[in-house]
């Protein structure tokens, strides 16, 4: 099998300008493989291997010798919900470790951020204002990581290493046990960092109730999935003056419409959904890989549970 041809699609929801960045890079780590991005009859009874990046629904319709499905993004959840994607075709996460790496610095950054009062002091320049800020120490502060996947474990590891105190949570398959778990554990902790897999039991999870468990002058840093957030419940909990501040690099809405209040919030930092990206050097690398093994039979890493929802 390993000496045959292999038809290769590359697809995803994103410029022309990125895809040919993709392309380039995957024909490089893999370059016995035929790489299409458009696909004619002929070609669509050939693909034999779809790599994606949260394609348009319907795109892996009338392939009918798919035998895996990579995902060049660490979430899947758009796959999931598309009917038309095979449920018998393995379906793999990526995982990127300078993805990991990436994500680590972002929540790093917002949690100094918070921490040091950076954001409070760049509100003070921009209103020409000298005045300093209380200065704790790192033990000082008690963290939450929701999420303890690859992605929470690394932003785990690199705030423990900065002398924080650092909590990590993973959801029990309980739902209703996971959420009071989860509100008793919120009200410990300053910071909540969120990492978990969108999946229908975690979607609005962080609602009015979460907010109202976290202590009073809590901030949220949410780097998951938008729709974790019940966003309405989230301004109520800041304007009210219960939470502090939230990092948001994610959105129900994306992009983030301009009339958003988000947008002009004086306790929110927005990011356009950049805390971490996948690198196409390092991500191409383990396509290939991960390619390579499945044509020699061998066991797939990071399998997407379709029950589970990641």
């Amino acid at each position: 099998m390993t000496n045959q041809p292999l038809t290769l699609f590359l697809c995803g929801d994103w410029p022309a300008e990125e895809q040919a960045i993709w392309l380039a890079a995957l024909q490089a780590a893999l370059p016995e493989g035929r790489w299409l991005t458009e696909l004619s009859p002929a070609d669509a009874a050939e693909v034999r291997v779809a790599v994606v990046a949260n394609p348009p629904p319907g795109r892996l319709k009338g392939l009918p010798r798919l035998g895996l499905i990579q995902s060049l993004w660490a979430g899947v959840d758009r796959l999931l919900a598309d009917p038309t994607v095979p449920n018998e075709v393995p379906l793999l996460r990526m995982v990127d470790p300078a993805m990991n790496t990436a994500m680590a610095e972002t929540a790093l950054w917002a949690v100094l951020s918070l921490h040091r009062g950076f954001f409070r002091l760049a509100a003070q320049q921009r209103a020409g204002l000298w005045q300093g800020v209380v200065q704790r120490r790192a033990d000082e502060l008690s963290i939450a990581v929701l999420g303890q996947g690859q992605m929470g474990r690394a932003v785990t590891a690199r705030l423990l290493s900065q002398g924080y105190q650092v909590c990590g949570w993973q959801r029990g398959a309980d739902a209703e046990r996971a959420r009071g778990e989860l509100h008793a554990l919120l009200a410990h902790h300053e910071i909540i960092i969120n990492l978990l897999p969108l999946t229908p039991s975690t979607r609005g999870l962080l609602d009015r109730a979460a907010f109202a468990a976290m202590p009073r002058g809590a901030s949220l840093v949410n780097l998951a999935r938008g729709a974790h957030v019940v966003e309405a419940d989230l301004l109520q909990a800041l304007d009210a003056g219960h939470l502090a501040h939230a990092v948001l690099d994610v959105f129900a809405t994306e992009p983030l419409p301009a009339e958003h209040p988000f947008w002009r919030h004086p306790q929110v930092t927005v990011l356009p959904h950049v805390a971490a990206q996948t690198d196409p050097r390092s991500a191409a690398a383990v396509v290939a890989a991960q390619v390579r093994g499945w044509r020699r039979g061998e066991p797939l890493a990071h399998p997407v549970d379709r029950l589970r929802g990641y």
